[in-house]
């Protein structure tokens, strides 16, 4: 381990009141809170650079303007085995992914690990879906009797979810549902004319089931100084118009503004330090990604929002002869129960009519239909739900690809729009399993000299009953609003491909079987805290993100009250 030079000018320069790891959804917003509440925060990011607007190279690029008009090369295949398995990976964005061949990571079963490697993380890329757990989620495992009780309930959580909101910008309808917390919203966007008749379907013959807009971090309205979305759907580029919710747009220029944030990219975060004599972390060793340098820098609190695999590799890597196995992990279950959403299953169908209808823009948001199976009255024979994503449209050119037409009479067809066509897609909660894990593969190392990272996690008896519902419910529904030719399909799901990881660092009430408190501190670290994914205690079945927003702000706030009572 380097250690710093002991000169104190050179001590000064390396020493903090906080550091962030990380700058994604997390870490942006622990910059901000942190540094509005007055300490001088050090943001340390593996990844390079990315300067908004003028970083977003790809937004405003037609399809011939790219190279491969969108498709990566047999050489991006070769570096990027995992990432070239999936679709979020393409050549409008391929500078923002990491090269899998410079960390390969093993897997007992499949594992889709998406990683960025840009400061915004994945802040930049993702796609803005962003709902409340609900009570029903906080008290599940309770309930249920599966892995232990969430340390928080909704009450805790709600007005930072109000204050999140209030800042990000999350465009949706409120329902009035227990179960799907209205939130701070912007106005909703427009359905279209299939969707509206869907949704009025399902509210007559469905009871208790409802179809709404998607609660998007996508602006309907300038806020805060950002504009308005501008209906392009070609956010995972980076938007110029600063439209969603990003760190680069939303909690990056007002930690800036307070002068008080540092933000060093290409600074891989090896491990915690930790002083046994204090009971804390002191710091973090650092390693340049461009130039193998090692360092050390030092702060009073620690926060860590590396993502959930990424957090935990870093607490697993954070070895000392307090924590043989792991910064804060006594109890063994660092690592563990890591979960995902499950998806890529349901129906879709066709409407035949509304053909003088035709659709505003390029909406960059779909429907969501919320969870309705065990809530309430309902009981299936597995636990939890989920809800639905999806949309209609209308189809266009490429439908005629297959086609053998030519001439003048194809050229006209096909400057008319097809049919409509709409989805339901569902997106399920996975329980959170003890053998479901990652952990540290020792044997082999990345480009770094680091140990990589071994994967064993799969969706289980539970989660494949589940997806029976999911498709057949889509079908149901589309069949009552009179789509035709309905077909379910079951395109198969492997954990990560939802890009929702959760878990391996759990909060909890118990020191013996959870690693965070019911502030996100470590139990056995307490100026450590963890407030990214890695948390999550259960999955719920909606999008975690802004859940992960509301407790870091809840964090810093309890952080900074803290320090102020020197318990820090």
């Amino acid at each position: 381990m380097a250690n710093i030079n002991n000169a104190p000018d050179a001590l000064k320069k390396r020493t903090y009141d906080a550091i962030v790891v990380g700058s994604g959804v997390s870490g942006g917003w622990a910059a901000k809170e942190l540094t509005e509440k007055g300490l001088k925060v050090l943001m340390l990011e593996r990844g390079k650079p990315l300067e908004h607007i003028t970083g977003y190279e790809s937004a405003n690029k037609a399809p011939w303007e790219l190279e491969h008009r969108g498709r990566i090369t047999a050489e991006q295949r070769h570096t990027h085995p995992f990432l070239a398995r999936d679709y979020p990976y393409g050549e409008r964005n391929e500078k923002y992914w990491f090269r899998d061949a410079d960390a390969p990571y093993a897997e007992n079963m499949r594992f889709d690990w998406f990683r960025p490697d840009i400061v915004g993380g994945k802040s930049i890329m993702w796609g803005r879906q962003s709902y409340r757990l609900s009570p029903l989620d906080f008290e599940a495992n309770a309930k249920d009797g599966i892995a232990i009780d969430w340390p928080i309930r909704y009450d805790d959580l709600k007005p930072w979810y109000d204050y999140v909101e209030a800042h990000a910008g999350i465009s949706g309808e409120n329902l009035g549902l227990d179960h799907f917390p209205d939130g701070n919203l912007l106005p909703a966007m427009d359905l279209n004319v299939v969707e509206q008749h869907v949704r009025k379907s399902i509210e007559q013959n469905f009871p208790g089931r409802h179809l709404t807009i998607g609660r998007a971090a996508n602006l309907t309205r300038p806020h805060k100084g950002r504009s308005n979305c501008q209906y392009r759907n070609l956010c995972d580029r980076g938007c110029p118009f600063s439209a969603y919710f990003s760190t680069q747009s939303s909690t990056l220029p007002p930690a800036m503004a307070t002068k008080r944030l540092t933000l060093r990219p290409n600074s891989i975060v090896n491990s915690i330090i930790y002083d046994p004599k204090k009971g804390k972390a002191s710091g973090v060793l650092v390693i340049d990604s461009q130039t193998n340098e090692q360092m050390e820098f030092h702060a009073k609190i620690i926060f860590v929002c590396a993502s959930a695999i990424g957090s935990s590799w870093l607490l697993q890597n954070s070895i000392s002869p307090s924590f043989p196995n792991g910064l804060g992990n006594s109890s063994g279950v660092l690592g563990h129960y890591l979960m995902d959403h499950h998806f890529r299953t349901g129906a879709n169908g066709v409407w035949e009519g509304d053909e003088d209808k035709y659709i505003f823009g390029r909406r960059p948001n779909g429907i969501y239909v919320p969870r309705y199976r065990n809530v309430g009255s309902d009981k299936r024979d597995y636990l939890r739900g989920f809800g639905y994503q999806g949309g209609a449209s209308r189809e266009g050119w490429s439908r005629l690809i297959a086609e053998m037409g030519f001439g003048a009479d194809m050229k006209n067809v096909i400057t008319e729009p097809g049919r409509w066509t709409m989805g339901l897609g569902g997106f399920g909660e996975c329980l959170p399993y003890e053998d479901n894990w990652v952990k540290l593969n020792p044997d082999v190392k990345d480009k770094w000299g680091q140990p990589t990272l071994k994967f064993n996690v799969e969706f289980k008896e539970n989660e494949m009953k589940m997806r029976e519902d999911m498709r057949n419910d889509a079908a149901e529904m589309l069949e009552n609003a009179g789509l035709k030719n309905v077909k379910t399909y079951d395109s198969g799901s492997y954990p990560g491909m939802a890009i929702h990881e959760m878990g391996t660092a759990r909060m909890g009430r118990d020191v013996k079987t959870s690693i965070l408190n019911e502030w996100n501190q470590v139990h056995e670290c307490k100026n450590v805290f963890v407030t990214d994914g890695a948390c999550m205690t259960s999955a719920s079945n909606v999008n975690p993100s802004l859940t992960y927003m509301a407790l870091t702000a809840r964090a810093a706030d309890y952080a900074v009250k803290e320090l102020k009572k020197k318990n820090l």
